[in-house]
């Protein structure tokens, strides 16, 4: 892996979260991610179940977490299943984790070659009553692929049918959501290497270079900072790509006086980082390009004054919705006839910004949280409003990662990444 190691003591502490709220005799069981094929003897580069990884610190294929807070003995509470691995196996396909090192990673003493699963999941079997199953219930999964882990339930169904099952997930989303100091700093790492890949494009942008070229230089920066690349796919939208939502293409030229919307973070870890910026092509903003650019920018640090402890995300949405509408109101976008008849389904505001202000960020740039409890202290969310016009030929988003204090307002992870027009508009041009 190309970060440095984690602590072990942060996953030590995550598995404890995790198993105190485990039902009495009962055995929870974590599958790493499948190597994806492509085609011929090609595969997808490979990214670990961020479940597994969160709980062990174990970052390679064909890895298994067993916990079984009662078990009889000691060394049955936690244990590991891991690829064997071979001298054979290391020319081949590099170095896997050994039994010594595992422990290092993870915290776990008791770690098994994959083959002794089944056996030692017998016994474990005969002194439980109930198996958690980790299925993927995130409020924005499509699942279409059969994994490791809906394989691993459907074996366990058909081979201990008269367990009682038992749901991983809703204790996962629970505490994955808040996170602890060390996930933190991680995730202030994946900000940082995102910082360094701006300042770099910031100085880089001209006229008629294509969208592709900018990503290209982000993944450089991110690179050589010991990042793997882009925690999700990048959006490099120039003119009116920026209006399409999840433009991901990058592939137009980028032309004088047009604007160009960057949404792009770097992974640190396996965490994420997720910024947004909006920069002149040319250099400079135009007065209708600045004026917008900076409704933006007072919706975004007002939206982030709301993200306290106790603050729901439904109504934070809607009191997000009432500063955008006073903005679009101000640039003549909106006007008070289309406030007063909006339908409450489809506010008139939602014309110029249809998306949502924040999601939960960590592992996941989507990250899990459960969205109809309270915020909470060290929750991060990403705070990005933005203002779409296509009859004008631009649109803006602006977005920065923030961590929920327990009073006062949230800590922006990505206060050191130029966001005023002046220091934009200063960087390109020196």
């Amino acid at each position: 892996m190309k970060y440095h190691q984690i602590d072990r003591d942060l996953f030590i502490k995550n598995r404890s979260k995790f198993m105190a709220q485990m039902k009495p005799k009962s055995v929870a069981v974590f599958n790493s991610n499948d190597i994806y094929p492509i085609s011929a003897d090609s595969t997808m580069p490979f990214a670990q179940h961020r479940d597994i990884f969160y709980l062990s610190g174990v970052d390679q294929e064909e890895s298994i977490l067993l916990l079984f807070p009662d078990a009889p003995y000691e060394h049955q509470r936690e244990m590991l299943f891991l690829k064997e691995t071979n001298d054979h196996i290391a020319v081949w396909e590099g170095e896997k984790l050994t039994k010594e090192r595992a422990l290092a990673v993870s915290g776990i003493k008791t770690v098994y070659w994959l083959q002794e699963f089944e056996k030692v999941l017998f016994e474990l079997m005969t002194h439980s009553d109930t198996i958690y199953i980790n299925t993927n219930e995130h409020y924005r999964a499509t699942v279409e692929t059969e994994t490791r882990e809906a394989r691993f339930v459907k074996w366990w169904k058909e081979k201990y049918p008269a367990h009682t099952v038992a749901k991983s997930n809703p204790i996962l989303q629970r505490i994955r959501s808040v996170k602890e100091s060390e996930e933190i700093d991680l995730i202030q790492q994946a900000c940082n290497i995102t910082e360094k890949g701006f300042r770099r494009v910031l100085s880089f942008v001209k006229p008629n270079m294509m969208e592709y070229e900018i990503e290209a230089e982000f993944i450089h920066e991110f690179v050589r900072n010991r990042s793997k690349g882009f925690a999700y796919t990048p959006i490099i939208g120039s003119g009116n790509n920026a209006n399409v939502l999840h433009y991901i293409e990058n592939n137009q030229q980028c032309k004088a006086g047009d604007l160009i919307l960057i949404d792009a973070g770097a992974e640190y870890a396996n965490y994420s980082s997720d910024m947004t910026r909006t920069i002149p092509v040319s250099g400079k903003y135009n007065d209708r390009q600045k004026a917008v650019y900076n409704a933006v920018l007072r919706v975004k640090n007002e939206a982030t004054k709301m993200l306290l402890p106790g603050t729901l995300w439904k109504q934070y949405h809607i009191e997000v919705g009432k500063l955008m509408t006073s903005e679009l109101l101000g640039l003549g976008l909106i006007d008070k006839a289309d406030v007063q008849n909006e339908n409450p389904d489809w506010p008139a505001y939602k014309k110029y910004f249809m998306h949502g202000t924040s999601h939960h960020m960590g592992l996941d740039t989507h990250d899990y949280g459960i969205l109809t409890e309270p915020m909470q202290a060290n929750m991060v969310f990403t705070v990005e409003p933005g203002i779409y016009i296509p009859a004008e030929g631009f649109g803006i988003r602006l977005e920065d990662d923030v961590v929920i204090q327990e009073s006062g307002e949230p800590f922006n992870l990505m206060r050191n990444i130029p966001i005023e027009v002046d220091e934009i508009e200063s960087l390109m041009n020196s």
